[in-house]
């Protein structure tokens, strides 16, 4: 993956690595209603929920709008979008992803 692409670098106000080695890498989002992120690429990856939200995610053939309950995990495969807090609340995220 081209890391200029990583949302650590394209979005650092709203990613960060909270853990590194070299298999995996974990990062934290947060964001608030209303806030959108520039374009960027996510590798396939376990999503954790750690609160409720709303996105909508515009990828380059669609738009899909995501409803998650806090304390989901799913896999999440590699793709690339970008991303709009459309609900109510602060959205909080942790991706562990796969190296």
């Amino acid at each position: 993956m081209d890391d200029s692409r990583h949302p650590t670098v394209t979005d650092p106000e709203f990613y960060r690595v909270v853990f590194e080695n070299d298999r995996v890498r974990v990062v934290e989002f947060r964001d608030t209603p209303g806030t959108r992120t520039m374009r960027h690429h996510h590798p396939d990856s376990v999503l954790i929920t750690l609160s409720a939200f709303r996105r909508r995610m515009t990828m380059d053939d669609r738009v899909v709008e995501v409803d998650r309950a806090p304390f989901e995990a799913g896999w999440m495969v590699e793709h690339t979008h970008i991303g709009e807090n459309v609900g109510d609340t602060p959205a909080h995220v942790m991706f562990v992803e796969i190296k």
